[in-house]
């Protein structure tokens, strides 16, 4: 077992368990102690003054305060509690295989972080150049399975940004998107459970993403994901909740994480915060003219396309040059019965995602990094996540967060009378 010695009050060396060489050198304060611990065993520990030590097992919830008047007694303790809790959880550890996989990234977010990860069950659905991007990056980071979705065969709109999809038609001939961006996954980690699930995806029940930790839904119907949200909030496990659009240069991500209590960035690992999230139809539906000016255009934008798509009975992105002039017309109609200006949603906005609906193979880099990203803190509790949307706009060159909830006040009754309003103009 690791042991101390304790020279006067705040000289302290701490041995590893299978070396004679102290990991802390012996004028080590308490502070330095601390992160010798951590570094040791893996778990975060917060002293407080030259008393207290508060040690938090995030895996398996424990959280406990102890409080001596002996600084020797403290030290003890803790390397006792830290050590058989170590020896409970040694099933959950990393192997070694893992742990040398996995090493670089081990020491940017933590060996803890890196467990959730391993542990995690992630589904997919929609797999376009955008998804496809974020589904490498989460098997590079060693999720622990990625389940996909997508019985769409295979065209050349896709072949333009999938980069998973293998040029060669006597390969993907044959196969489904979901298929093929399996077999090709398998190859950039074989430590990660890649599957494909056949179904029709409107037709899986509730319990069917009990299973999963997180679920992220692409090219389909604005209903469609609205239901998968809402089945999702009724789970009895908290299951993240994502959906993410790539249209010409333009992209969307959406986030709901329900009530999520995560650590902020440069803070002490007992200060966490605690946020709650609009589900996808109070976001989609709040009342424009409740919105500030300076909220991203692309929210708006996106808001007509889906509408144009859904009264005219079109899958998402699909359009030609022939229908500007027609979801220029709802625009205005709905800028209209929204009371709001016209100046919301620019003309050559929705020109450029009516015209080139077709990914752009950097912005679907861009906003698969930031999902991938997004995925990773909140299966790890580290990290400020996005707030509602995160929206990027190759023209700008830049991403913004808009956090809906925040400026519409009175969501659930305002958001249905905007609902309606959207649904009256469309069926017009």
């Amino acid at each position: 077992k690791p042991s101390f010695g304790l020279y006067g009050t705040r000289k302290t060396f701490l041995f590893s368990s299978d070396s004679s060489k102290p990991i802390l050198p012996c004028s080590s304060t308490l502070s330095e102690v601390g992160a010798g611990l951590q570094r040791e065993f893996g778990f975060p520990v917060v002293w407080f003054g030259r008393c207290v030590i508060q040690v938090q097992f995030t895996d398996s919830g424990i959280s406990r305060v102890l409080g001596f008047s002996s600084l020797l007694l403290n030290c003890l303790l803790i390397v006792n509690l830290v050590t058989r809790v170590r020896l409970e959880m040694e099933g959950e550890q990393l192997t070694e295989q893992e742990t040398a996989l996995y090493d670089r990234q081990i020491r940017v977010w933590g060996a803890d972080a890196q467990r959730r990860l391993s542990k995690s069950h992630i589904f997919v659905y929609g797999m376009k150049g955008t998804v496809a991007e974020f589904c490498k990056n989460i098997v590079l980071a060693g999720v622990g399975s990625v389940t996909l979705m997508d019985d769409r065969a295979v065209t050349n709109e896709a072949l333009a940004s999938n980069f998973l999809i293998p040029p060669e038609e006597k390969v993907y001939s044959g196969k489904t998107l979901a298929e093929l961006c399996c077999d090709s996954l398998k190859e950039f980690n074989p430590m990660v459970h890649v599957s494909v699930e056949k179904a029709e995806l409107v037709t899986l029940g509730q319990q069917f993403f009990e299973k999963f930790d997180v679920v992220v839904i692409s090219s389909c119907p604005p209903a469609t994901k609205i239901l998968i949200n809402e089945k999702c909030r009724k789970l009895s496990k908290r299951v993240a909740f994502y959906t993410v659009e790539c249209r010409d240069s333009c992209g969307e991500i959406f986030v709901d994480l329900q009530n999520y209590k995560y650590m902020k960035v440069m803070t002490l690992p007992s200060d966490y915060m605690m946020i709650s999230r609009f589900i996808l139809q109070e976001a989609t539906s709040a009342p424009w003219g409740r919105l500030q000016r300076r909220t991203s255009k692309l929210y708006f934008a996106m808001r007509v396309i889906e509408s144009f798509e859904e009264a005219n009975g079109r899958n998402p992105g699909v359009f030609s040059v022939e229908d500007v002039p027609a979801v220029l017309q709802l625009k205005r109609k709905l800028c209209e019965a929204q009371s709001v200006s016209e100046s919301f949603v620019p003309d050559t906005l929705l020109e450029r995602l009516v015209i080139g609906s077709i990914e752009f193979p950097p912005v679907c880099a861009i906003i698969g990094g930031i999902l991938g990203q997004e995925v990773i803190k909140a299966i790890s509790g580290k990290g400020d996540p996005v707030k509602n949307f995160f929206y990027f706009d190759v023209v700008d060159g830049k991403g913004v967060i808009e956090d809906i909830s925040s400026r519409a006040p009175e969501a659930d009754s305002a958001s249905s009378k905007s609902a309606n309003i959207i649904t009256q103009v469309v069926l017009e």
